[in-house]
Parts: C-alpha cells; structure tokens; sequence
C-alpha cells in the first residue's frame, strides 16, 4: 500500500523529472563513449595523465565498455544492469583522479555527480526501484 502512495505522490512530474536525469547521463556518456571510440587526442592525453597507456588502442577499449554499459543503461529491460555497471565504472575513473591528485570538486567527485544523477534518475522514474529501497518507511 505505501508503495502505492508513494508512486502517487511522485506522480508523473517525478517520473518525468526522471527521465530527463537519465537522458542527460546517457547523453553525456554516448558522448564520452564516442571521444574514446575516435580516439581523440584529448583522450590519450588524459588517460596519460591519469597514468595509463595514451594510446588508441587503450582509449577504444574503454570506448567499447563505456557503450555497452550505456546502452543496458538506456535499455529499459536492463537499466538496472546498466546503473550497476555504469557504477563500477564511475567508480574506477574517480579512483584514478583521486590518486593523481586531481582537484576535488571538479574531477574526483565528477563521477560522483554522474552516478547521483543516474540512480535518482532512475529512482525517479521505476517503482520497483523505489519499493525496493524505500526513502522512508510506512508507519
């Protein structure tokens, strides 16, 4: 029954507010996805920075699983699959900025502000999420 109060109080305000969530994040991600996937100096440059190999061949692999996350994420049968996935990524680029001493709030926590966005989006937009991890419980 709360689930039922809760996905009405959401209304579609809250779902709609989730799908524009998710649609930045998958945009913004097909986006990177393609940088990697070209190859693009800016890429090699900064995966050399950030201490591994800045060549093509290194910034297409990541290209590669940067997509296929993506696209389980924008795929409404295996968003869940995708956020995971997507997380563990996220969670491995803010592991490289933080151990070159890149600044806090613009590079470490980027990712952070990325998976946020990613989980409220879909947190937003999918009851099953939301009974499943309840903000509050029903009295």
């Amino acid at each position: 029954m709360a689930s039922h109060v809760q996905a009405a109080r959401l209304g579609g305000r809250g779902r709609t507010v989730g799908w524009v969530l998710c649609g930045i994040v998958i945009a913004f991600l097909l986006m990177d996805a393609t940088m990697k996937l070209l190859a693009l100096e800016v890429v090699t440059d900064a995966s050399a920075q950030l201490g591994y190999p800045g060549d093509a061949a290194t910034a297409r692999l990541l290209g590669v699983l940067l997509l296929a996350c993506t696209l389980l994420y924008a795929a409404p049968q295996t968003t869940v699959l995708g956020a995971i996935l997507l997380t563990g990524y996220l969670g491995g680029a803010i592991a490289s900025h933080v151990r070159v001493g890149d600044p806090l709030f613009t590079h470490d926590l980027f990712g952070v502000y990325l998976g946020v966005f990613l989980w409220l989006g879909l947190y937003l937009r999918d009851t099953r999420l939301r009974q499943l991890v309840p903000l509050r419980r029903a009295a």
